[in-house]
């Protein structure tokens, strides 16, 4: 089994034994929690003030990109509220009955903490929203004209819901969470918080110059962090070194292929067919990933969203293309008909359409594209 979904050492989500390994390395409160400091106050007194009133907690929303810290919170939420907690996930909760015997079995103030919340079925999510406003459920019993429904009445809990795609609840979930926090990436600073902690909690010997060689490459995720502090301490270990320094995590990483900015084989394999096979772009992305020797979808969801969110890769109408930061990065040079050397170069001119100060405009056709190509409409 393998550690990390698709062999990637950088993927942000976490499958089997992995599960296992982070959970000695979670945090048990709020005040062990590192980073998130707007969403970790709220929280703090939205939980305080349940405990003042001495009722259950409002029902909780979590979204954001996977191994910001989800999972963790909610488990923190029921250790902060001295309650028991159980787990789902919204794809295990296709039809109503699964949902239902759930919520039937919750004891009063039971924190349920449900990921990917927004692949429930539809079903489920109906019966949800009476849950959690009036804590009852109708159960239907028998089909057609002879079907009655028996309301339940289910003991007052508290829902948290995990997601990494917000704009796929509806409204009327949305809605009834009492409070919603937005997880954002971590700065390198707070990754190597969470790195010192974990390295305590592994035995690790690291120095600050180490600690900063992991997080810089640790793509703003704790979940990734974590990851490559333990293939280095299997790198050391192996290599017989007693600490670890810059040096040190540096070798260990260029050999699991993660160079210096998080990227991967995969991410480079992109930007290398981008850069050196179509001048830059633009390219449609089913031809890109023939180039690359992977799947469309895989491209699209895995390597994509972090190349552009880095700003080496651009999304336009007409296809993919390099930003400079990819030249860059490579250590190439954009030949000067590169869509994306041209909107950042644009030579001044009279008139000002060429004006390099004014970033949405670019040369007309001709002169590597328009500024509407550049970016998704």
């Amino acid at each position: 089994m393998t550690e990390q979904p698709d062999g990637r050492l950088v993927a942000g989500a976490a499958e089997g034994e992995e599960r296992e390994l982070e959970a000695a390395l979670r945090p048990k409160n709020l005040d062990d929690f590192v980073g998130q400091q707007r969403v970790r106050r709220q929280l703090s007194l939205v939980l305080e003030a349940a405990r003042l009133r001495g009722r259950t907690a409002d029902h909780v929303l979590m979204s954001g990109p996977p191994g910001l810290g989800k999972t963790t919170l909610a488990m923190i939420i029921a250790a902060e509220m001295n309650a028991p907690l159980r787990i789902s996930s919204g794809p295990a909760i296709q039809h109503a009955g699964d949902l239902a015997a759930i919520l039937s079995s919750l004891t009063e103030g039971e924190v349920l903490f449900l990921d990917e919340i927004h692949r429930m079925s539809r079903p489920a999510e109906e019966m949800l929203y009476m849950a959690m406003e009036d804590f009852r459920v109708d159960i239907v019993v028998g089909k057609g004209a002879g079907a009655t429904s028996i309301p339940l009445e289910i003991p007052p809990f508290t829902l948290v819901g995990a997601t990494t795609r917000a704009g796929l609840l509806p409204g009327p979930l949305r809605d009834r969470f009492g409070f919603t926090g937005h997880l954002e990436f971590y700065s390198t600073e707070e990754l190597e918080l969470v790195l010192r902690r974990s390295a305590l909690l592994l035995d690790m010997k690291v120095n600050s110059a180490g600690f900063t060689q992991i997080a810089s490459r640790s793509r703003g995720t704790p979940r990734i962090a974590n990851r490559l502090l333990r293939r280095v301490r299997d790198w050391a270990l192996v290599g017989g070194l007693d600490q670890v320094d810059s040096r040190a995590a540096s070798a260990a990483l260029e050999m699991y292929e993660v160079d210096e900015k998080g990227l991967d084989r995969l991410d480079r394999s992109v930007l290398e067919a981008l850069c050196r096979k179509f001048a830059g772009g633009p390219v449609g992305l089913s031809t890109l990933a023939i180039a690359v020797g992977e799947e469309t979808e895989t491209v699209e969801t895995v390597a994509e969203p972090f190349l552009v969110r880095e700003g080496l890769l651009g999304r336009t109408p007409r296809g993919r293309i390099a930003m400079p930061a990819a030249w860059e990065h490579l250590g190439l040079v954009p030949p000067p008909e590169s869509p994306g050397a041209a909107f950042w170069t644009v030579p001044a001119t009279s008139d000002g359409a060429g004006d390099s100060s004014r970033p949405d405009r670019a040369p007309e056709a001709g002169g590597g594209g328009t500024a509407d190509t550049l970016f998704d409409p």
